[in-house]
């Protein structure tokens, strides 16, 4: 995925489609839902996983596995908090979820791409945290160490939405997880 970084400034500063979707890089692939789209790394081995494989909480998801492990995965839930009306309110719920066995990095607000009329839609928060892994449902050994990055907002229906990237520690660079959050549109 480094190979990505210099998607990274592109990105980075806004630049997007004429209809104010981001672009994705050459070879990753997108996981569309009625809220929002965002780009994940299918050259590195991610691929979507179908609706009747996921978990009922997930609009989409796409995995990458390797020997049966699942050693990073994408997701994207939406309507998954009540009483939720902005960036700050989706950001705090979706960080509850975090878990305490997780170290938060940083947290930042960030403008996603998206049309012009979805100004509040755009302002999503981004928070980057480390945990460890459990061992459970096909996971990494227990204590091994990840990293994720989560981006909560609402959509221009006043859907609230997170979209989350889990991977072993040090897979995916910074560089690469600002390409990430670069590649998320609203709709």
């Amino acid at each position: 995925m480094a190979a990505l970084a210099g998607a990274a400034l592109l990105l980075l500063t806004g630049c997007s489609g004429g209809d104010g979707t981001a672009s994705v890089p050459e070879g990753w692939g997108t996981l569309d839902t009625g809220s929002l789209s965002v780009g994940y790394p299918k050259s590195e081995g991610y691929a979507e996983q179908p609706a009747g494989e996921r978990a009922e909480a997930n609009a989409a998801v796409a995995l990458k596995e390797e020997n049966g492990i699942r050693t990073g995965m994408v997701s994207v839930q939406l309507d998954f908090a009540t009483g939720v009306h902005d960036a700050a309110g989706a950001a705090a719920a979706a960080g509850a979820g975090i878990g305490l066995n997780s170290t938060r990095r940083a947290t930042e607000d960030v403008r996603l791409a998206g049309p012009a009329d979805a100004r509040e839609a755009r302002e999503a928060r981004r928070i980057d945290y480390d945990f460890t892994a459990d061992g459970q449902e096909d996971t990494p050994n227990k204590g091994t160490p990840m990293t994720g990055i989560l981006v909560a907002g609402v959509d221009a229906k006043g859907v609230p939405f997170v979209v989350r990237l889990n991977a072993v520690k040090d897979a995916v660079d910074a560089e690469d997880l600002d390409v990430f959050v670069g590649s998320i549109s609203v709709k």
